[in-house]
């Protein structure tokens, strides 16, 4: 039997298929997922007898707040294409509980460590791609308020279709602002599988299109307080309130609530306008307009605040031009407003945080995780980093 495979299922198992993506042709590319092999870049899944399944630890996303709904991911290696695509079909043969969710996400390689953002494989539509890319990589994510879904088998097509018109970003990347809460919840688990720490460093989105997986930053915020102050900050979570609610995409490729202006969270419309009866995705009264968390530290310690406020939020990846990542020990970088270490501070740059440098300057060199330098880099207006923590960036021009 053929059926949706994100719809929660009472037969024993459901065969998803592509049925929008056109048939196979010479130059595409098909290939089978590897089900068995579980990494350390997996997170809340198990391998079953040849099948993937969430493992008795699968952590429920902390900032969504609903502990009941356990999600893991299963991300696969990436795929070098035969030939250059932007749109892969997925089908998929998998038993669905009542109550459960499978969904196939896929990306596509920019270089340089960039990626597009996650796009999900529907039944019923292929996931297309902003761009055409030379290699792509999957992901499975499985969530369940009781009984776990099993994925069996996973086929894969990359194949090429007209693309979304998308709305042109400037360089810094998609800019809104945001009403935005602390997180807390030390010692809870997010979304990507990382254990929350005193003082950490991370923000969280309502959508797993933007979630990075642990240990990375390839999709990073940076967010601005009216103090002033900003930190640059990976996302690792999913939340609050909502979890399939990309409110900085535009109508038409927003995955829920497309009839929202670009840059509303539900959450917020919810709490200011009565949207959706005043209701979350889970049918919760909505408390606050949230549309991002933010750690502790970075509340805290990047900008400063006291209590919930809104915020200016910029998504890293959504931006063009020279970018980076952050790397310390584990502490996060000073952000200075010139370029020396005496300079004030002016803000945080989290490990792993995606940056997008706008210039460099020569200034105190520096020595740090990459070596030696004196070149600095403007991360934004009176804010500079040292390149010595700074991995990745190419092209930088002077300032």
């Amino acid at each position: 039997m053929t059926r949706r495979y994100l719809l929660p299922l009472t037969v024993a198992a459901a065969l998803a298929t592509a049925l929008a993506a056109p048939a196979a042709a010479a130059g595409d590319t098909q290939w089978r997922a590897d089900l068995t092999t579980i990494n350390d870049d997996d997170t809340g899944v198990a391998a079953h007898q040849g099948a993937v399944r969430l493992d008795r630890a699968a952590p429920a996303p902390a900032s969504a707040r609903r502990a009941s709904a356990r999600t893991g991911f299963l991300l696969l290696d990436p795929r070098e294409l035969g030939t250059p695509a932007n749109a892969v079909a997925a089908t998929v043969q998998s038993t669905v509980p009542a109550g459960a969710e499978v969904a196939v996400d896929v990306r596509g390689a920019l270089g340089g460590d960039q990626w597009t953002e996650w796009v999900e494989a529907r039944p019923d539509a292929p996931a297309v791609l902003p761009r055409t890319v030379r290699t792509v990589q999957v992901r499975i994510a499985l969530t369940t308020e009781g009984d776990s879904p099993e994925v069996r088998r996973l086929d894969l097509r990359a194949f090429n279709r007209p693309a979304h018109q998308g709305v042109g970003a400037e360089a810094a990347g998609l800019s809104y602002r945001v009403y935005a809460t602390r997180e807390g919840l030390v010692g809870g688990t997010t979304a990507n599988g990382h254990v929350i720490v005193a003082r950490d460093h991370f923000v969280a989105l309502p959508s797993r299109r933007g979630l990075s997986p642990k240990g990375t930053g390839t999709y990073s915020v940076r967010v601005c307080a009216a103090n002033g102050r900003c930190e640059w900050a990976p996302v690792w979570d999913v939340g609050p309130w909502n979890t399939k609610d990309d409110y900085w995409n535009p109508a038409a490729t927003r995955e829920s609530w497309k009839d929202l202006p670009q840059g509303k969270p539900q959450a917020q419309a919810a709490y200011e306008n009565g949207y959706n009866g005043g209701k979350d995705q889970f049918g919760r009264t909505v408390a606050n307009p949230a549309g991002i968390d933010l750690a502790d530290g970075t509340f805290w310690d990047g900008l400063k605040l006291t209590d919930n406020a809104w915020v200016t939020v910029t998504y890293q990846w959504t931006g063009s031009g020279p970018a980076g990542f952050v790397r310390t020990s584990s502490t996060p970088l000073n952000v200075r407003s010139a370029a020396s270490s005496t300079a004030a501070q002016v803000g945080l740059a989290a490990n792993y945080a995606q940056v997008r440098v706008e210039c460099q300057v020569t200034g105190q060199s520096v020595t740090g995780t990459q070596g030696t330098s004196n070149i600095w880099y403007r991360i934004a207006a009176g804010k500079f980093i040292a390149k010595a923590y700074v991995t990745g960036v190419s092209g930088a021009t002077n300032c």
